[in-house]
């Protein structure tokens, strides 16, 4: 089983009239999962729609992308937003949209573990998205007196966060971990966890296959070399190679903001 080193983290909370309005990406992909609320999500090449409690979008950025991600219910929004580095051959793919909705997520139940599948396998179940570098998305449940036993390929990357009550995880002689500590796990072939709290216990786990090249990032741009991000940075400010319809193109939130 794979060793846990622990850290803190925090998922996203917006509250209306703040939100993530237009922004430019290239290189990575991102996977949006809504826990609480909504948030509403528009691009220049159209592309329009709700995220909803529940539902799943996975956006490659590819060559490039200008969007917003604005909130879209009363109150507090809630999400989980992973950024998944792409290859050097698919840095500069077509953008591409895969989107299911909250009743359509993959999900399996039994011995007390209930788990929605974003992406990868368990408990027999496989999720339809498509990733192109290898990888694992899992939202876990775990009723009180529940244990879990999860196989990860032995030389991924992998993390668990925490997102309800508490739960052992790899030793029963490890400490309880409570909600937004992170986990990250070390060598080994799987992961076990175990409830022994009288509450469920949520987490998700991630994992991904390295790709062991190296990583350039400026802000929402993640590619190889600086050079390479000097050239995506001009791409972007001079509306060239993948950005031409961002000089005209303005969010619809942002066009209300100047009435």
């Amino acid at each position: 089983m794979k060793v846990l080193e622990p850290l803190f983290v925090e998922a996203s909370d917006v509250s209306a009239p703040a939100g993530f309005p237009d922004h430019p990406h290239r290189g990575f992909e991102t996977v949006t999962y809504m826990l609480q609320g909504a948030v509403t999500h528009e691009d220049f090449e159209g592309h329009k729609g709700t995220i909803r409690a529940g539902d799943l979008q996975w956006m490659t950025a590819g060559r490039g992308i200008v969007h917003s991600e604005m909130p879209a219910a009363e109150g507090t929004q809630k999400g989980l937003q992973l950024w998944i580095n792409l290859s050097s051959q698919h840095k500069m793919i077509e953008p591409r949209y895969q989107e299911i909705q909250s009743k359509n997520v993959a999900e399996a139940e039994n011995d007390g573990i209930k788990v929605r599948v974003i992406a990868g396998e368990a408990l027999g179940v496989e999720s339809p998205i498509y990733t192109r570098t290898p990888t694992m998305y899992l939202d876990f449940t775990l009723k009180p007196g529940a244990h879990l036993q999860q196989p990860i390929p032995p030389t991924w990357n992998s993390f668990v966060y925490v997102l309800e009550s508490e739960g052992i995880f790899g030793s029963l002689k490890s400490p309880s971990t409570t909600p937004h500590h992170l986990l990250l796990l070390g060598s080994g072939d799987g992961v076990e966890a175990w409830n022994k709290s009288s509450k469920p216990l949520r987490f998700i786990l991630v994992g991904g296959q390295p790709l062991g090249e190296p990583v350039a990032q400026f802000g929402p741009f993640v590619m190889n070399t600086q050079e390479e991000i000097d050239k995506t940075i001009d791409d972007y400010q001079q509306y060239t190679n993948g950005f031409e319809k961002a000089k005209n193109w303005r969010s619809q939130s942002m066009l209300e903001l100047d009435l």
